[in-house]
């Protein structure tokens, strides 16, 4: 199973990393390379128009854009799962899981990005901003969904195909139960995914908290409990959607009632 995560709007590179933790580097630098010189061309008015952000925040990015190299170094880059700061990486709170459990999430978690395509947890990350839904015109097509097309996809049926695989030294055997993608990512970044090229079952967690008369929705909440799901699954090294349902983090329960196969509902009451 593979749980997939969006990347988060904040980042933090003045937090320490912790000493002796592992790094990977992305796997589509020539991809992202191609996309900081489209993003080169642009004036700061014109990324703030583009991405419908602040003029400070243009500015920012800007200077983002100019410095970023195809060379990565602790000097200029962190591991991802560390230097996204979101509503979802307050509740991964992945400072506090063990070198084993990142090591673990490495194989087992991969976050989707508009500039990088898919980053595993370790992979070093030169700060950025570019959301998926960005309108940026490429040689591909007017959108990043065009761009990326089904690379995301054959990249995570590799990942897919690597946590399947025996250990080392073992004969290899046929798998027992098809591949899962369980997706905590948003809707805008989901759509990245080619779901005719992704060689597995899409299982997605809802969250829902009680709100006037009924169950509903809140996206606050529902971001922090994407954190939260994917750091029990870390923890619990779940490897099969059935494993989810015991999760119980801050008043959730399965609803077994409301849920489907495919798609597990956890509620709360907070009365």
């Amino acid at each position: 199973m593979l749980i997939l995560l969006s990347p988060a709007k904040s980042l933090d590179y003045d937090t320490p990393v912790p000493a002796g933790l592992a790094h990977t580097l992305p796997r589509f630098i020539p991809q992202s390379s191609q996309l900081i010189a489209l993003l080169r061309q642009q004036s700061p008015q014109e990324v703030a128009s583009l991405m419908k952000i602040s003029d400070a925040l243009a500015a920012l990015n800007v200077a983002r854009y100019a410095s970023w190299t195809p060379q990565f170094s602790a000097d200029n880059a962190r591991q991802a799962v560390l230097a996204f700061n979101g509503d979802v990486y307050e509740g991964l709170d992945a400072r506090t899981l063990s070198h084993a459990e990142l090591d673990w999430a490495q194989a087992h978690l991969a976050i989707l990005s508009g500039l990088y395509g898919v980053l595993r947890p370790l992979d070093w990350m030169q700060p950025y901003r570019l959301e998926m839904g960005t309108r940026l015109r490429t040689s591909a097509g007017n959108t990043l969904y065009q761009f990326w097309g089904a690379h995301i996809a054959q990249c995570l049926n590799q990942q897919l195909a690597a946590t399947s695989s025996n250990a080392p030294g073992m004969p290899a055997k046929a798998p027992t139960t098809a591949p899962v993608v369980l997706n905590l990512a948003s809707q805008e970044y989901f759509k990245a995914v080619d779901c005719k090229a992704l060689q597995a079952r899409v299982v997605e967690c809802v969250f829902e908290e009680w709100k006037g008369s009924r169950y509903q929705i809140v996206s606050f909440h529902a971001k922090r409990a994407r954190g939260l799901m994917a750091r029990y699954a870390i923890r619990q090294r779940c490897t099969r959607p059935e494993q989810l349902q015991h999760f119980d983090a801050e008043g959730y329960a399965f609803d077994s009632a409301a849920s489907t196969p495919d798609r597990l509902v956890f509620r709360r009451r907070r009365d």
